[in-house]
């Protein structure tokens, strides 16, 4: 008799959930691995970082998503290491998955290029509890600006610098300076919101890169605008508790946050096979192992080029990954070839606040409120769940019309920064 063929799938986001899913009625028994119980729409993270959104209204339990699935097992744990050559997945409990074919798409993490001494002071967005931290620090740092009495201590603790133009950089900017305009307008009594300062700072020589030269202007005006102060061209030298050294100039700021880079999961150097400058796996044109095609890499872990670029890591590149690595995964059941991995970029878009965002479509480019209608849109219609949908729906139209955001609650302790 033989038996059903065990497919480990490490990650449950984009690439692996889109993976198992397109796996349901195939002759296989998977196992699906993550360190969390959920799926997070990450787009939508810097929401919750920003009091917009609560966290249970961007994620949703993995079982939950899975329960109808029956070739499906849903396993919580951490993977601390793999070894192809006995074809095994060991867990940091002690805990061993054999498999036959195996699908990494455990993402990405922060990268502070050689300083990471500095995530103590300036923490990324990665996770939901990034978002909860980063949400805390925000919110308590008007709180320590009300109580404090100097006035340079006072106006270090109202400014915000974000580290990093690209399209989280540019949303985080953009929705605090909403906040501190508008949202905590009149609720203080001796430090005014209004007086905050929120920095974006990027090395490179214009915000969002990756968007034609002309939405990048207009996202820049966009942000200006809100009041947001922007330096491009120099890079950050030094952070500190107490701010940011940025060439020749000290800027005085105790709430830092970093969106500037993202490193491959350290589980790629298991394979030990060659990997590029950001940790990731330089696959095989079907998103196989060199040497091992019997492994599969998704997501962000990946990279592969298309059309003389690398694919980007993006929720719609990750998706497709996975849904190639589950016909892979047949055609090898079926003793066929396996096809190559072809990218379908569906284009761009970034929302810089309240009615103002920036969308690219292959050439058709346009700004403004249509593109804010457009990202609000796209963004809802890719959530997972209806209840998940309407909640943010409902959220939103609410923060519309009166500019507040329903999740300023500060949790977790304050911890002395």
């Amino acid at each position: 008799m033989t038996s059903i063929p065990h497919i480990v799938i490490v990650g449950g986001g984009f690439a692996g959930l889109w993976a198992a899913r397109a796996l349901a009625r195939a002759p296989v028994r998977i196992t699906l691995l993550d360190r969390g119980n959920h799926h997070l729409f990450q787009p939508l993270l810097y929401q919750v970082a920003t009091a917009g959104l609560s966290a249970p209204n961007i994620a949703a339990p993995l079982r939950h998503i899975l329960r109808r699935q029956k070739n499906v097992t849903v396993l919580l744990g951490e993977v601390a290491k793999i070894a192809p050559g006995e074809k095994r997945v060991q867990l940091g409990d002690g805990r061993a998955l054999d498999y036959d074919q195996l699908l990494l798409a455990s993402g990405a993490t922060h990268a502070y290029f050689g300083h990471d001494d500095w995530a103590t002071h300036a923490p990324g967005l990665k996770t939901l509890d990034d978002a909860l931290e980063i949400r805390r620090r925000i919110l308590t740092a008007f709180e320590r600006a009300e109580a404090e009495d100097d006035p340079k201590r006072r106006a270090a603790w109202l400014t915000f610098a974000i580290v990093g133009g690209g399209p989280t950089g540019v949303e985080l900017a953009g929705t605090l300076a909403e906040i501190a305009r508008h949202t905590l307008h009149g609720e203080f009594r001796r430090a005014d919101p209004r007086h905050a300062r929120v920095l974006l700072l990027e090395a490179g020589p214009r915000v969002l890169s990756s968007f034609p030269q002309s939405l990048s202007q207009k996202a820049r005006t966009q942000l200006e605008k809100l009041g947001v102060e922007i330096r491009t061209g120099v890079p950050v030298e030094q952070i500190d508790r107490d701010g940011v050294q940025l060439g020749d100039e000290r800027i005085a700021a105790r709430t830092v946050l970093w969106a500037a880079g993202v490193a491959a999961s350290p589980l790629a150097r298991d394979l030990g096979v060659p990997l590029d400058r950001a940790g990731r796996v330089l696959v095989m044109p079907d998103l196989s192992v060199p040497g091992h095609p019997d492994i599969f890499v998704a997501g962000d872990l990946a990279s592969i080029q298309h059309g003389g670029k690398s694919v980007p890591g993006v929720a719609p590149a990750a998706k497709q990954m996975g849904r190639h690595v589950a016909r892979a995964i047949r055609a090898r059941l079926q003793g066929h070839a396996t096809a190559s991995f072809r990218y379908r970029d569906f284009g761009n878009l970034a929302t810089i606040g309240r009615m103002a965002a920036v969308v690219d479509l292959h050439g058709f480019k346009f700004s403004g409120l249509l593109a804010w209608w457009f990202w609000l849109a796209a963004r809802v219609f890719f959530l997972i769940g209806f209840r998940n949908r309407m909640v943010v729906l409902i959220d939103w139209a609410q923060a519309y019309w009166s500019y507040q955001r329903s999740a300023r609650i500060i949790l977790g302790k304050d911890r002395e920064r």
